[in-house]
This record gives C-alpha cells, structure tokens and sequence, in this order.
C-alpha cells in the first residue's frame, strides 16, 4: 500500500477512499459542465445565464418549462456547492481513521442523491421541480450532518471525552 517517489522512498497511499470516489465525482461533473457548453453553442448564448429568446420563440414555448442554459448552469451550479466540500468532509474523515466501508457507502450515498436532485430533480418535472429535487436536496443535507458528526466523534478523544 505504498508507492516509490523521487529517490525510492515509500510513501503510503493516506486517502485510498476518497482518492477512488474522485473519478465518478469528476466524470459527472464534466457531463454537467458539457450540458452548459451545449446549451451555450446550441443558442448562441456565450455570456449570461439565460438564453436571449425571440418573442415568437417566448410565446410558443410552454410556461413552465424553464429556461435551459438556466437549469444546465443550476444543474452544474449545485453540484459545485456541496460536492467539494462532501470530499474534503471525507476527507477529513478518513484521514482521522473513519471506517472505509462507512465511507465508501457514504461517498456513494452522496454520488447518488446529487443525481437524483439533478437528473430527477431538476430536469425532471414542471417547473424544475421533480421528486428528486427536495429528497437531493435533504439528503445532501442529512449526509453532511452525518459525516460531520461522525468525523466529531472520531476525535472525541482529543476534546477530552
């Protein structure tokens, strides 16, 4: 479990787990960032976070579907929010001894309810207002809840309890 750098000396892999869960983590965040360039390209709309619609187009366009460069950028905008700090918060976690069972599960469950909001959530549903948007969004919520405090807990020792 350890690799040679520089002049041969071992160095021990430290983040196994969260050096793992990177690679979905990143391969998702390309398809959200790629559905933004589309919608750029597609409407000729380089700068902003809307498309500029003609008024024939605006009329014909139902109501209470959302503006697409909009919910791409969204899409991709949530992602960003809570993802990093997910990863440093696990992070954290292992790097203070967490069971890697807990977090393997716990980085999936958190890769899962971030597609969820997105792809259920957002791009599902009138208005953007899919199922997946509020169990994503509370979910994300309750996981951070949960790693944090069992990161708080793994070092209990140090505050004295």
């Amino acid at each position: 479990m350890s690799s040679p750098i520089g002049l041969g000396v071992p160095v021990p892999k430290v983040l196994p787990v969260t050096g793992t869960w990177t690679f979905p983590f990143a391969a998702y965040l390309l398809v959200l960032a790629n559905r933004v360039v589309f919608q750029r390209i597609k409407h000729e709309s380089y700068i902003g976070d809307s498309i500029k619609r003609s008024t024939k187009e605006s009329s014909s366009a139902p109501k209470n579907e959302p503006d697409p460069l909009t919910l791409a950028a969204r899409c991709h905008g949530n992602f960003i929010e809570s993802v990093p700090l997910g990863l440093v918060v696990a992070a954290i976690t292992e790097l203070n001894g967490g069971s890697r069972t807990v977090l393997n599960y716990a980085l999936a469950t958190l890769f899962a309810l971030r597609i969820v909001h997105a792809e259920l959530g957002l791009r599902k549903g009138g208005e953007a207002m899919g199922w997946g948007r509020p169990v994503g969004f509370f979910g994300t919520m309750t996981w951070f809840a949960g790693m944090t405090g069992y990161s708080a807990w793994l070092v209990k020792g140090y505050w004295g309890y």
